[in-house]
């Protein structure tokens, strides 16, 4: 007999050396301190973000009005009513105009400042707190300092503008330009956040490629348009992805300035609006949410489908 013939049959019934080494004590403890520390996460975020996601998605086939004790189901009628409703080509193409000048005046505004912010001057801690500070502000306190600055009245800008023999134009009372007083404090209060994300991109480029190129003779405008610009890529990927989400959500300043929503009823101001205000269509305004809900979805997934694609990773 020989010693292969001595080694003992294996049994159908052992459990492999991988399925021993699967729940091992050591694998059980850190399972275990996994969900410690993470349980408590998942169920405050399935409690207060999940759990109203559904409770909103159901009263929009609710046809309820806000604090009455019965509602009808409605199905998809809520839906129907907005869409085919006056209102909604309005309200949609001012949450796109109010998303596409807000996003592209932060971050547009936000590159030049990063920009000069990055010069080696004496000077520019100072400033980039100053550009910074307003982003930390209260939307609430940033409305009313700016609507008292607005105000046809009795507002610093007419003020100056009376000074010098001109009359100041009715930002509150015209809609386009009660549109244009909020996008214009919109990109001011949010550029500071674009400028500091941005700047933290250009101080993390390598410099080695960059003096490499100012030894081939490129200029300025050259090495940022053909190295920087790239490079920056990821900066630029993220600040789209985070500026379109808080745009599309943005509430604080619109509700301050324009209580009414004189021109500047966005999706989430309008379901605001209708749960809120002279209605008290609960249903219809979870709608409303639901559709914002989805285009948040959407523009959040086709970034990261499409635009990511051209994003250049060092």
């Amino acid at each position: 007999m020989t010693i292969l013939d001595t080694a003992p049959a294996p049994s159908a019934n052992r459990p492999s050396p991988r399925a021993r080494r699967g729940w091992s004590p050591r694998r059980r403890r850190d399972f275990l301190v996994f969900l410690a520390f993470a349980a408590p996460n998942l169920l405050l975020i399935a409690v207060f973000t999940y759990l109203p996601l559904i409770n909103n998605i159901y009263y929009s086939t609710l046809d309820w009005t806000l604090g009455s004790a019965e509602a009808t189901v409605v199905g998809l009628g809520n839906y129907l009513t907005f869409f085919t409703s006056a209102d909604a080509p309005r309200v949609l193409g001012t949450t796109a105009l109010f998303t596409a000048c807000t996003v592209g005046g932060s971050m547009l505004l936000g590159l030049l400042v990063a920009l000069a912010l990055n010069a080696k001057v004496r000077g520019t801690t100072f400033a980039r707190a100053a550009v910074f500070a307003p982003y930390v502000l209260s939307g609430v306190g940033v409305g009313l300092v700016w609507l008292f600055i607005f105000d046809p009245g009795y507002g610093v800008l007419s003020w100056i503008l009376r000074a010098f023999g001109a009359t100041s134009p009715e930002w509150i009372n015209d809609p386009q330009l009660a549109l244009v007083m909020v996008i214009v404090v919109y990109v001011w209060k949010n550029l500071g956040y674009c400028a500091v994300v941005f700047l933290a991109g250009l101080q993390s480029l390598p410099g080695d490629v960059m003096e490499a190129a100012a030894l081939d003779g490129a200029g300025g405008v050259r090495r940022f348009l053909a190295i920087s610009l790239p490079l920056l890529s990821p900066t630029t990927f993220f600040l789209l992805i985070t500026t379109m989400l808080s745009s599309l959500q943005a509430f604080d300043l619109i509700r301050i300035m324009t209580p009414l929503g004189n021109g500047t009823s966005t999706l989430i101001y309008e379901a605001y609006l209708q749960a809120f205000g002279a209605y008290n269509r609960a249903g219809y305004s979870a709608a409303i949410s639901v559709v914002l809900f989805a285009i948040l979805l959407l523009v959040t997934v086709l970034q990261l489908r499409f635009v990511e694609k051209k994003v250049h990773y060092a």
